[in-house]
């Protein structure tokens, strides 16, 4: 896998992972979270599984607004951010600021991943890779598990 720069690395004049500073982070028992996810997000979010491509309801939403954290409600991308890559998961250019998401290299499953997580309560989101389209050249594969979708003006 060639080397490439990820939104937090950009963005970071150390070099580092990102650290967020905006927002307190949100710490909930297992038992806690099973309660409050459907065990769908629950296997997404906390145990970083993977939906199954295509079939998540937010992967042909082309309607305006935002896109938070199913978990804690952070918002983590904007629907301007938001295009058809084809993967079958939603896919972003950019995350709804610096410091929504973290990443993370994943080695698991004998490959080599940058691994998104929501900077405000750890939630596994999905993966970012470097075949987006421009400017960023970036694409969020994200869980539709993982989000919930506020539209414009609501």
């Amino acid at each position: 896998m060639s080397e490439f720069k990820t939104h937090s690395e950009r963005d970071s004049k150390s070099g580092s992972e990102q650290k967020p500073d905006s927002e307190p982070k949100i710490v909930r028992s297992d038992a806690e979270w099973r309660t409050l996810l459907t065990p769908q997000q629950y296997h997404v979010l906390r145990e970083k599984g993977t939906e199954r491509p295509f079939t998540g309801l937010l992967t042909e939403n082309h309607e305006t607004g935002n896109y938070h954290c199913a978990a804690c409600g952070a918002l983590l991308f904007m629907s301007g951010a938001k295009f058809d890559s084809g993967c079958g998961w939603p896919s972003f250019m950019i995350p709804a600021g610096s410091k929504a998401v973290i990443e993370h290299e994943d080695r698991s499953h004998g490959m080599r991943r940058v691994e998104v997580t929501c900077a405000r309560c750890g939630g596994h989101l999905g993966h970012v890779f470097p075949d987006g389209p421009g400017p960023t050249g970036l694409r969020y594969c994200i869980n539709s598990a993982s989000l919930s979708f506020t539209r414009e003006g609501e």
